[in-house]
């Protein structure tokens, strides 16, 4: 039975679903990095493989594309032994019309135990949450605008690894807030956290208003957004998200908020960059910096199969 005050919770506090970073205790948060690290070393061995979900099916369940979530989600699946079914939206029967529960009634009963799902449409994965069998547990891997819990919560880990505590930092996330789900994770993963400032740094059309009374500093000049700044997550400008000009020019936007060697020296001398993916060289970063010494890009993607692995072997050992 689902949690009446978060559908993520069981009746003890457990997790049993992913599908936002909203509403999560700091222990669980804590809890997930914890156990990714003890996860990283299966990287490095020979054989990259644990039992902890031997004899159990993961369905990625991917209505929107994606490349790096999917794949990384897949490795981190099979690295704890489980069977792993992706599922070809393209030519699946919901591209005939089916609905989203049907095909989610059908799936269950080929025994799937976790459902992995990236939608377009914002609230999906708590949809399938609410009506799937009470076994199977139901992971967020990006819904719309909404929020991206798995990401918020690698981009956790990079931080912790590197900085080792929260509670002194000085966090930037720069550019196209109004339209990421990643931002929108991280600024409440952050606050959860005890991250003391938290910057959106953007254009006034790409950078809500709203995110003031969630005790975030609004700066729409990247000078003032990065200062002293320790950590900087730069993102994607999400044009196929955007209706209307929200933009005079990509040029125009790189001019302004695209981070540069010359803007990175603004902040902490040991500052590191970091970037969802796919990342747009001289849009909204520099090749100088993308490539550089300070920025952790590809180690967070290194991090993500092991936060995601920290994610599904949490949530499988917890009951409804």
């Amino acid at each position: 039975m689902l949690s009446r005050r978060n559908p993520q919770l069981n009746a003890h506090g457990e997790l049993i679903h992913l599908l936002s970073i909203e509403g999560l205790p700091r222990a669980v948060l804590h809890g997930i990095l914890d156990t990714a690290a003890t996860f990283l070393a299966v990287n490095d061995r020979e054989v990259k493989k644990v039992p902890l979900l031997r004899g159990k099916s993961v369905f990625n369940l991917f209505f929107e594309n994606s490349t790096r979530t999917r794949t990384t989600f897949e490795i981190a699946a099979k690295r704890l032994s489980a069977d792993v079914l992706n599922l070809d939206i393209a030519r699946s029967s919901a591209s005939k019309g089916e609905s989203l529960l049907d095909t989610i009634a059908n799936l269950s009963a080929m025994h799937a135990d976790m459902f992995v799902v990236r939608h377009s449409e914002s609230g999906a994965p708590y949809l399938i949450a609410q009506h799937c069998a009470p076994h199977v547990h139901v992971i967020n891997a990006g819904d719309g605008r909404h929020a991206h819990p798995t990401q918020g919560l690698l981009d956790m880990y990079t931080i912790r690894h590197y900085k080792k505590d929260f509670t002194q930092l000085r966090v930037a996330i720069v550019g196209d807030i109004v339209h990421s789900r990643v931002a929108r994770s991280d600024i409440l993963a952050l606050a959860t956290l005890g991250v003391p400032e938290i910057r959106a740094v953007g254009p006034k059309t790409l950078v809500p208003g709203d995110l003031r009374e969630m005790g975030v500093r609004v700066c729409h000049d990247m000078a003032e957004g990065v200062k002293d700044a320790d950590v900087i997550i730069m993102l994607r400008l999400q044009n196929e998200r955007m209706s209307g000009a929200m933009l005079p020019s990509a040029g125009e936007f790189f001019k302004h908020f695209g981070l540069t060697p010359e803007k990175l020296a603004l902040a902490a001398p040991d500052a590191i960059v970091m970037h969802p993916g796919p990342i747009n060289r001289g849009v909204e970063i520099d090749s100088a910096v993308a490539d550089g010494a300070q920025s952790v890009i590809l180690p967070q993607v290194t991090f993500g199969i092991a936060v995601r692995m920290a994610v599904m072997s949490t949530i499988a050992g917890n009951l409804a």
